[in-house]
């Protein structure tokens, strides 16, 4: 995929940020650590796995495996997988970061791979186990649902402009969001075997919606209308206090420059020693 702008219809290559560089070098990095690891270095399988998701094991407490397994890939044959996770950031991501810039785009790809996770680690314990096992596999990594978040914050966000599919079919940002939405439904009743499974990558676009649906995010406006609601209920509250009390925080300090009786001492300055108006 890569962006169009229909008012520009002459092909550029994004330029992408140092968040966006730092988040695929991370991912390049791991990959090539496990690949070497288990391929060259006679390592385990076991020790790719105990950094990839499983529901007992995090259940358990290992929370860790909710922050590395969306950065893994499996580590024997999967370089086109790789090279789709890059491309995929490569051409999405550079425009979020121009407009959120790098921290909120960092907080973004991490809010988003643990919420996408956490929904599918929540909807397999819901589930029937025989259905949960044909949907969501027994270790679960991938960076797949971080991408189906960040196209759905994309098209919320750029609803004017294009994409290119395989570079070569321009649809809109809502085509976006349906072709999105769509491959992920025809994924499960497939029954594809995705090593991220088949929950998170709804739980994905939910975070895209949450946390890059706007600017703000609808997310941060919840956050903002319950405090506003919060605040109001203390004010209330002190209100309703003072009138039970009769209490009144302001306080009547008589005048007159020349009385020197009571706090007005000093030629008639306050109990500060500053003049009163």
């Amino acid at each position: 995929m890569s962006n169009w702008d229909p008012a520009r219809p002459e092909f550029a290559l994004p330029k992408p940020g140092k968040a966006l560089l730092g988040i695929m070098l991370v991912l390049f990095a791991t990959w090539l650590m496990f690949a070497i690891a288990v391929n060259w270095a006679n390592a385990s399988l076991e020790l790719f796995l105990l950094f990839t998701g499983n529901a007992e094991a995090i259940l358990h407490g290992q929370l860790w495996r909710l922050l590395t397994a969306p950065l893994l890939q499996y580590p024997k044959d999967s370089v086109g997988s790789l090279l789709f996770t890059l491309i995929g950031l490569y051409f999405l991501t550079p425009s979020l970061e121009q407009r959120w810039g790098a921290a909120r785009l960092l907080r973004f790809v991490a809010l988003s791979a643990v919420v996408a996770y956490c929904v599918q680690l929540v909807v397999g314990l819901l589930l029937p186990a025989t259905l949960s096992a044909k949907l969501i596999p027994e270790y679960w990594f991938g960076f797949s649902p971080v991408l189906e978040a960040i196209a759905i914050a994309w098209a919320l966000n750029f609803r004017e402009q294009q994409v290119r599919l395989m570079f070569l079919v321009p649809i809109s940002a809502a085509g976006l969001v349906w072709f999105v939405v769509g491959l992920s439904v025809l994924r499960v009743i497939a029954a594809s075997d995705a090593p991220e499974g088949l929950i998170s990558p709804f739980g994905g676009m939910l975070a895209g919606w949450l946390f890059g649906g706007g600017t703000p995010s609808p997310m941060r406006r919840l956050f903002l209308k319950l405090k506003l609601a919060q605040l109001e209920r203390e004010t209330q509250r002190e209100r309703r206090a003072r009138a039970k009390t009769g209490k009144v925080s302001l306080e009547v300090i008589e005048g007159g420059k020349s009385d020197t009786r009571g706090p007005r001492k000093k030629g008639g300055r306050g109990p500060d020693g500053q003049w009163l108006n």
